[in-house]
């Protein structure tokens, strides 16, 4: 049975609600995540209440046992307990940014379990990830961990995080959008725009990356040798249609290192905590880190990412001269201010060959699993884990709701 958290007024501390789970392909990631979270949560500072979100969308008040959120094997990924007591987050229009937990079980009368001070939403993907629970909580006028309404959405969708980026003056790989409808329609159109993204001006075709626009975690990516293939687009356009209506088609970086870095912003006295990047304006940033993928993957994929006992290693710091490291430093604080993220997120990188940057992607939540960059790489910058937990939940807790 989920134990209660204390009614209002038994508890000083801080409460803090741990949303996870959700309706996304990601929703296995999200627990896991979620129980690397709640392990590290200091007790003696906050109050914890775990908040699974069912794949039917459905809020359950959890256990928030850590052992029973963790991933052995592709068969046995974790899930919320869809059979937890149902949840609803109430406004309560408080001016210090609480909203009030009520169960509303059917058949019983709702019961208040008291006010939350801020959500940490642990949520990838869709209806979590990309701005919609964020607006939710924006309406409810409680304050959450991570970016805002804008940011989130920019940063789950692919195509038009690529706008954001290349307007800001940052280095993009080229790529094609593909719509269901479009393909649908017209699908010899969007073979002929996938040729002309693949020709590389001799007479020969670059390998392409097709990926779900707002999927996360690898799934749903293929990689296509040759577009003049069209059995082989055919397929990875409807494995990748599977997870997203809309998907993202880019050219390969062949030939280059994955790097990513950490950006977090800094607590309202202008402090980070970590001893990284000093004092100052704008976020401070981790050491870089190299993720090399294992001969037993074309890619890093969702196996190479997750599962035990796979060949892929990470270097933290990554081995880079200090100049590349000084400058996926500075393109990673310009990415997020681009983005207009708020408290976290990770940039990831292509090194090409001649030594030049791109930015892959940003993510504004990334995971937070044992195996997870963004933890090793503020640990290896000098915030450990539990301290990184709490120094977002403290940014939270500082930061109003609405406009800012």
């Amino acid at each position: 049975m989920t134990p209660e958290p204390p009614a209002p007024g038994q508890s000083p501390k801080p409460r803090v609600a741990v949303v996870f789970g959700g309706r996304s392909s990601e929703h296995a990631i999200s627990c896991v995540t979620a129980g690397s979270v709640l392990a590290a949560i200091d007790p003696e500072a906050y109050e914890v209440v775990p908040v699974g979100i069912a794949p039917d969308g459905r809020w359950v008040l959890e256990s928030g046992d850590p052992e029973r959120l963790r991933i052995t094997t592709p068969d046995a990924l974790p899930a919320v307990d869809a059979g937890g007591a149902s949840l609803s987050l109430a406004p309560g229009g408080d001016p210090d940014g609480r909203a009030g937990l009520v169960v509303t079980d059917p058949g019983s009368p709702p019961r208040a379990l008291g006010e939350v001070d801020v959500v940490f939403p642990l949520l990838h993907g869709p209806w979590g990830e990309d701005g919609t629970l964020q607006g939710m909580l924006e309406m409810s006028g409680v304050r959450y961990v991570g970016a805002g309404v804008l940011a989130s959405a920019v940063g789950m969708d692919k195509a038009y995080l690529k706008v954001v980026l290349r307007d800001a003056g940052l280095p993009v790989m080229p790529s094609v959008t593909v719509t269901r409808a479009a393909w649908q329609a017209d699908a010899a159109d969007v073979l002929g725009r996938l040729r002309g993204l693949a020709d590389d001006g001799a007479g020969a075709r670059r390998p392409v990356f097709v990926k779900p626009a707002r999927g996360g975690s690898s799934m749903g990516i293929a990689k296509v040798g040759d577009v003049t293939d069209t059995d082989a687009v055919r397929r990875a356009l409807e494995g990748a249609f599977e997870h997203d209506p809309k998907v993202l088609v880019e050219l390969a970086a062949e030939g280059a290192r994955e790097v990513e870095c950490g950006v977090l912003d800094r607590l309202p006295d202008g402090t980070g905590g970590s001893g990284a990047g000093g004092s100052g304006a704008g976020p401070e940033t981790s050491v870089p880190a190299e993720v090399l993928v294992g001969d037993d993957h074309d890619f890093y994929d969702f196996e190479a990412k997750y599962l035990p006992e796979q060949s892929t290693r990470t270097v933290i710091p990554a081995d880079l001269d200090p100049a590349l490291t000084a400058r996926v430093r500075t393109l990673s604080a310009r990415a997020f201010a681009a983005v207009g993220c708020e408290g976290l997120a990770r940039v990831d990188f292509f090194v090409m060959p001649d030594g030049s940057l791109v930015v892959n992607e940003i993510n504004t939540m990334p995971g937070f699993t044992p195996t997870s960059m963004f933890p090793q790489m503020w640990a290896a910058t000098g915030l450990s884990y539990p301290d990184l937990v709490d120094r977002l939940i403290r940014l939270a807790l500082a930061r109003g709701t609405g406009l800012r």
